[in-house]
């Protein structure tokens, strides 16, 4: 179980392009609390342009250039991440306690969570603390129609930023919002123009630390009747076991939110067993998968919480948000069958009680 978490938070701002990213991490970084921020920031082009304003704000920025730090440019993050950690240490780089990753507007943010698990000496320092996405309220809709990295990076989020909401029409305003609860309705929606809590509700509670989840559960948990049962046609009777399974098929491409109930207890050890196989199987098509976990002998429940490949180390609350003690997984998945997903999860966990 964890407790504390000393690590160095790590922040992941991604968006599309022209969707403010840049505009918003200027007024973050404005504020007092833009003190204790040190920004990487990545640039396609030979000449970064956009960190001449950010060094403006803050004299810890660091560039990473001539290519995508999701891609190629990964072992750059990894030795700008090291340059920064060595520099506080040593005294040349202005004290921090915060790292913001600002990414190209066609980058997949995952790959960043998946660099800083994967290097040993990295993890033991930084942590991810949460995917920021920008959308742009004029074009927000459309770009998440047509461009797929667009709708990725709003389905991964933790928190999605709505800009440009000052200059935008009401009606473009309602169709972005409508779109981004069709992809990502879990994710805490914020107005760049209107949040006067922006700092705190972007940094302060933190999907990913122990002493703010309970917090970011409850927040999730009252989207939970708004998102479709993935069996509820077909997983009706009261025992829970499987009555009929009919496979149906998906676009690819297609992004769907669903979500998986149990009043059972889960078994721990099978369950992870399951999510691991899943993972292995589906990983880059799995974007978000979300869970408040009924697990026997524990004081309250397990909270699960993966992007893609990527699993946070389980988190235990000390008590349960409601009375409701049941089991609840909120998946964001693309090209797969939500009865797939449990059809899988109910066959397994039924062969193991029956054995």
């Amino acid at each position: 179980m964890i407790k504390n978490d000393e690590r160095i938070p790590v922040t992941v701002l991604t968006g599309f392009l022209g969707s403010g990213k840049t505009t918003l991490l200027q007024k973050l970084l404005g504020g007092r609390e833009g003190a204790g921020v040190a920004v990487l920031m990545n640039e396609l082009g030979e000449v970064a342009l956009d960190d001449l304003y950010i060094q403006k704000m803050t004299e810890t920025t660091l560039v990473l250039k001539n290519g995508c730090v999701c891609c190629s440019m990964r072992s750059d993050l990894q030795k700008g991440l090291r340059e920064l950690i060595d520099g506080r240490s040593s005294g040349t780089v202005p004290p921090f306690d915060r790292i913001l990753i600002e990414t190209t507007g066609l980058a997949d943010p995952t790959p960043i969570a998946q660099t800083l698990v994967g290097d040993l000496m990295l993890r033991r320092q930084v942590r991810l603390a949460n995917i920021i996405t920008t959308i742009d309220a004029i074009f927000g809709a459309g770009q998440i129609d047509t461009h797929p990295e667009s709708m990725r990076q709003a389905a991964i989020a933790d928190r999605l930023v709505l800009t440009k909401t000052d200059i935008a029409e009401p009606e473009q305003i309602r169709q972005a919002r409508e779109k981004i609860h069709q992809v990502n309705p879990v994710a805490v929606l914020l107005d760049a123009n209107e949040e006067e809590s922006l700092w705190t509700q972007l940094f302060d509670i933190d999907p990913f630390n122990p002493k703010t989840k309970s917090t970011e559960v409850q927040a999730w948990l009252k989207c939970l009747p708004k998102i479709q049962t993935a069996g509820s046609r077909r997983f009706s009777d009261k025992t829970g076991r499987i009555q009929q399974y009919h496979q149906e098929q998906h676009k690819e491409g297609e992004i769907q939110t669903f979500s998986i109930r149990t009043e059972t207890p889960l078994n721990w050890t099978a369950f992870c067993i399951w999510l691991s196989a899943l993972i292995h199987r589906y990983g880059p098509q799995l974007l978000r998968i979300k869970g408040l976990l009924n697990v026997p002998d524990a004081l309250g429940p397990v909270v699960l919480n993966t992007v893609q490949s990527h699993i946070t180390p389980p988190m235990h609350l000390e008590e349960w948000p409601s009375e409701d003690h049941s089991s609840r997984i909120v998946f964001i998945v693309q090209g797969i069958s939500p009865e797939r997903v449990e059809y899988s999860l109910r066959c397994f966990l039924s062969i193991l009680e029956n054995s």
